[in-house]
């Protein structure tokens, strides 16, 4: 069947973790008829946590797309995970959505992690509708995660499907737009009427959801004044538009569990939620132009998740937001500026895939076997070049060093991190020249364990993580002269060479080479031995090894052999007269230090301050942000950065984000200094 924009639905299920999203997915799809039976997470057999780690670890790992069919719609469902360490799915599934479903559990309430969802869904437009789940729960209190929310959010929440309380039981839910309760007993849906004495805030709901409604259109506002009834169809007239302009986020209270009132969600999605809307792009002029979900439009598609498939190879997700893909269409990647062949057009449906004739504006499907397309690159056509807005990558700050469980797999190891970055951006690997360690930064701990593991289960290899090595440096902190003599015969032409060497501390990242040879003591022909010599040595420092700089040398004198002096030999001297010199100029250790910001909300602030003092930081500022967080400024010693991102996390319970960036090399204390001097093999 081949879908208009007007019947698709993009939906996003996001949240904090373990809060029912997987669980809600499953009750969807099952209700839709999409599948014969409710799987479970703890059972490892729901549709859309497939992958091995999912189903090891009872979470949500990626980001996972089912297509469905339902009342004339073609509904995509995007489920994504809820840890911190895998926001990076939560990033995908927003860019590809239109609405998102932000899910709370009522026996807990709002979660950061929704708190979260809902600031990221809101920078991205979509439409965003609140679900309280788990309301089979006896310690589920709808009313107070609902109170919550309002507290959070202000009064747009909107009310749609409320539980109907006797005795503080739930008897019954409530349907603000058919006004109608159905009871859910074994099985089966059936419409009662509540008694009044039983829903003492039941009317005061139903005048809130009223008066939200009516307040999105002049029309619907004077028939509330009036004191007339709003009919169903005018309901959803104002649903949806208070859901384009943000002024209403609706309220749904259901079980994913058991699937109790899953059923009104569903309908609402494929009744109320909007279709694909039209999105901003910038052309090969840099200037902004728009782009329609019309089928009959200019191609442009966006990349929003890349996998690699063990059986069919590169897998890449788009959404296509105008024109249709076909297997005929060209490929152009308007990043790189090449054309590919079009590959295999499939749906997905979990792990299972579906061949598809096209994908038209406003769809979500894949392509086979794209080898030039990445995370966040537009396909469009070569003959109208657009870019699309990209995937909100989240910035990796949790680094490890990855060290192969046997020796000779380094090459395998990257060559697998590499594969696995391209499938999640939010990985970075990097090779440390200065320390020779392969490096792998993400968004935590756990992210990092998933990477390990896949790395043996797709690869092939073993790999262990490890705390990284911090490139320190050395240099001097007087001035001193040195003598530097090397000769040596052992028949036919000997080897000489003699220089005298003044080194002082001189503000440069190298080497500073100078000369003030007088009478011809050292002829000019050797000095560049001579200074290359020096640059040789300064690779490694006299007290730990490390990479020495902020030195000047002046050659000042010295003595030759006519015969036996070669640039070999003053070579060798100026190394003798380094580790002399050096020696005696009384050389420290100096340590990198980082510039942090970071981003925190006003309780955790004081927190945050003594840990970075803690780590022999140093707070150079505060400063409000416009989102009502603090951002603090502060340099801190990169040696003591390893775990800060997960001291930030706990903190801050999430909420708090922070970026580093490379400020200086600093004098380590002594204690440090001495610590590092130990520890290395000089």
């Amino acid at each position: 069947m081949k879908n208009s924009a007007e019947n698709i639905r993009n939906i996003t299920i996001v949240g904090h973790a373990s809060k029912g999203k997987t669980t809600l997915c499953e009750a969807l799809l099952n209700i839709a008829g999409a599948t014969e039976r409710m799987g479970k997470v703890a059972d490892g057999n729901t549709v859309c946590d497939f992958d091995a780690e999912e189903k090891k670890r009872k979470i949500s790992v990626n980001s996972a797309v089912a297509s469905i069919s339902y009342k004339g719609k073609n509904l995509n469902f995007i489920d994504t995970p809820g840890l911190f360490d895998f926001a990076m799915g939560s990033a995908e599934g927003i860019r590809a959505a239109d609405t998102a479903i932000i899910v709370v559990s009522a026996r807990s309430g709002l979660a950061v992690g929704a708190e979260k969802a809902f600031k990221n869904a809101g920078a991205k437009g979509l439409s965003r509708i609140f679900v309280t789940t788990k309301m089979d729960d006896e310690r589920a209190d709808f009313y107070k995660s609902f109170n919550g929310i309002v507290a959070k959010f202000g009064t747009q929440v909107c009310p749609v499907v409320v539980p109907v309380l006797s005795a503080g039981q739930v008897r019954s839910y409530y349907n603000m737009i058919e006004d109608k309760a159905y009871v859910y007993e074994n099985g089966s849906k059936r419409e009662v009427t509540p008694e009044p004495a039983d829903v003492p805030r039941f009317e005061a709901i139903k005048a809130v959801f009223a008066e939200a409604v009516a307040s999105t259109d002049e029309e619907l506002m004077e028939k509330f004044f009036e004191g007339e009834e709003l009919t169903r169809e005018e309901k959803i007239k104002g649903v949806k538009l208070g859901m384009a302009d943000g002024s209403i986020i609706p309220v749904f209270a259901l079980s994913g569990l058991t699937g109790v009132a899953c059923d009104m969600l569903l309908d609402f999605i494929a009744d109320v939620c909007p279709a694909p809307l039209s999105e901003y792009a910038i052309d090969s002029d840099g200037s902004p132009v728009e782009l329609k979900a019309d089928a009959d439009g200019p191609l442009a598609a966006i990349c929003f998740k890349t996998v690699s498939d063990a059986f069919i190879g590169k897998l890449n997700f788009f959404k296509v937001v105008s024109g249709k893909m076909t297997p005929s269409t060209p490929a152009y990647n308007a990043r790189t500026g090449k054309e590919e062949r079009m590959g295999k057009i499939i749906k997905m449906f979990g792990s299972k895939q579906l061949d598809a004739s096209e994908l038209s504006a406003g769809d979500i499907g894949c392509v086979t076997k794209l080898g030039g397309f990445s995370t966040g690159d537009t396909m469009c056509s070569s003959n109208n070049v657009v870019k699309l807005d990209g995937v909100a990558v989240p910035t990796p700050t949790y680094k490890m060093a990855i060290n192969a469980a046997k020796k000779g797999e380094e090459e395998k190891i990257a060559s697998g991190l590499i594969r696995l970055c391209e499938e999640d951006p939010s990985l970075e690997f990097t090779n440390n020249i200065e320390t020779h360690q392969q490096l792998i930064a993400g968004l935590g701990e756990q992210q990092l364990e998933v990477t390990i593991s896949r790395l043996k289960d797709k690869f092939g290899v073993e790999a262990v993580l490890a705390t990284p090595k911090v490139a320190y440096r050395e240099t001097i902190t007087r001035k001193v002269s040195a003598q530097g003599r090397h000769k040596k015969q052992s028949g036919g032409h000997g080897q000489f060479g003699d220089v005298f060497i003044e080194f002082e501390p001189y503000d440069t990242e190298g080497l500073v080479f100078a000369e003030r040879v007088v009478g011809g003591s050292v002829p000019k022909n050797f000095f560049p031995a001579v200074e290359k010599g020096l640059n040789e040595c300064m690779e490694s420092g006299v007290l730990a090894g490390y990479k020495m700089v902020g030195v000047k040398a002046t050659l000042y004198d010295g003595s030759y052999h006519p015969v036996d002096s070669s640039e070999m030999s003053f070579k060798m001297a100026a190394s003798l007269a380094f580790k002399e010199g050096i020696s005696k100029a009384m050389p420290v250790i100096l340590e990198p230090i980082v510039t942090l910001k970071a981003i925190v909300n006003d309780d955790a602030m004081g927190d945050v301050i003594g840990d970075i003092n803690r780590r022999r930081g140093r707070v150079l500022g505060m400063s409000p942000t416009s989102d009502g967080n603090q951002e603090i400024i502060a340099e801190v010693p990169d040696a003591e950065m390893t775990t800060f991102s997960t001291s930030m996390r706990q903190i801050t319970q999430g909420r708090g984000s922070f970026t580093t960036e490379f400020a200086r090399y600093d004098r380590a204390p002594e204690h440090i200094a001495q610590k590092v001097i130990s520890e290395s093999n000089v």
